[in-house]
């Protein structure tokens, strides 16, 4: 069987909480050996987040395949173990508050200067410079700085806050993940790593492309809810079922247009998929009466078999039993838990997981021997309370 394709790729993970885990999931996944480095008191913040989803914790599900070390990184003794783990290493991710590796002596300069082929990484919310560089942040406040918030929601209503991290996974780990495996590459050509520097508010900002369109060729973006994929155009949208569910019609080509059109024996609507304005809002008020007429059952069963980018909108629920997604094998079970599976399929790569999500500390001891320190001198910085 063939090795995984990161295996032998050592990353030293200080981020918590949700970004930069992410990003090492997939890194561990991969075959990346990640090793968590979490402090001597509460580690990482996500081992204790408040359970408010029946008593599982998101750190099960985002964990898994990654080995844990604890170290004090405020005693002498601690930045010692870091830097020795350093020189070996091949990554290191951080999500700290621009200029905290430096004070606590662990920085990208110091540990390029020991590890030239570092790729070091660190994810925030603003970036290491500009007027915002310290200040504290959340998915929330990077999507309201990047004009994507005032976007997001219908004609006339308040901003909508969706229940997906946009900031936090398209930024702090999708982009974070785009820069370090470019990095990586880079660094076993040349010899040399990078630094890595990811704003989550850069990362959201940076893929507002439609908001971006409007504003370059007519001087402002629309208004929320009317922009070509936000409401504005009938062939594009969401419309209620009788019974009260939904149906997403994304029929954007006009051959699915025009399929959509016979397939609810409306014809007539044919011109008007790409209709705006009023006339855009008279032919949604026609589709919106005719996806009354029917329940989201009979809906379903009439455009089961026609190809016409017009789906139901599934429940949560519904979409764990959706045959696609389980012919996919999206999700599996383990550590007494479904989880998703990894959303990229790898030829010659079977998916498992090899580590359950590590207790604080679990590989402590492992770790260590593997970086050279023996019995005893663990012994001392266990006794020095350093790991």
């Amino acid at each position: 069987m063939r090795s995984l394709p990161l295996a032998g790729l050592r990353v030293l993970d200080l981020t918590r909480l949700l970004p930069g885990p992410m990003a090492t999931l997939h890194l561990a996944d991969l075959g990346a050996d990640v090793i968590k480095v979490e402090d001597t008191g509460a580690g990482d913040y996500a081992r204790s987040a408040p359970s408010v989803h029946g008593g599982i914790n998101y750190f099960q599900l985002i964990n898994r395949n990654k080995r844990s070390l604890r170290v004090d990184l405020k005693q002498a003794a601690g930045v010692e173990v870091f830097l020795r783990l350093a020189t070996n290493a091949d990554v290191i991710i951080e999500s700290f508050r621009p200029g905290v590796v430096d004070k606590l002596g662990i920085g990208y300069g110091t540990v390029s200067s020991i590890n030239p082929k570092i790729v070091y990484c660190a994810i925030t919310g603003y970036g290491q410079d500009g007027p915002y560089r310290e200040r504290a942040g959340h998915d929330l406040n990077y999507l309201g700085y990047s004009g994507l918030l005032d976007q997001i929601g219908t004609p006339g209503g308040a901003p909508a806050v969706p229940n997906f991290q946009i900031g936090d996974l398209l930024g702090g780990s999708m982009t974070a993940l785009v820069g370090i495996l470019a990095a990586i590459v880079d660094a076993r050509a040349s010899g040399r790593g990078r630094y890595v520097d990811v704003s989550m508010t850069d990362a959201v900002f940076a893929h507002t492309l439609f908001p971006f369109l409007a504003a370059l060729g007519l001087g402002q973006a629309p208004p929320r809810g009317d922009d070509v994929l936000s409401g504005g155009l009938p062939c594009y949208g969401v419309y209620a079922t009788s019974d009260g569910r939904h149906f997403a019609v994304g029929a954007l080509e006009p051959k699915f247009w025009q399929l959509f059109c016979e397939t609810i024996n409306r014809p007539d609507l044919k011109p008007f998929a790409y209709a705006m304005g009023a006339e855009g809002l008279r032919i949604r008020g026609e589709l919106e009466n005719v996806f009354a007429r029917r329940t989201f059952a009979q809906w379903t069963t009439l455009f089961e078999d026609i190809d016409c980018c017009v789906t139901p909108v599934l429940s949560f629920e519904e979409s764990l039993k959706n045959e696609q997604l389980l012919a996919r094998g999206m999700v599996v079970e383990s550590d007494g838990i479904k989880q998703f599976a990894p959303p990229y399929k790898i030829s010659d790569m079977p998916f498992e997981v090899r580590l359950p999500a590590p207790a604080a500390g679990e590989h402590g001891e492992d770790i260590l021997r593997e970086a050279g320190y023996s019995a005893d001198e663990i012994a001392i910085l266990r006794s020095r309370k350093a790991i």
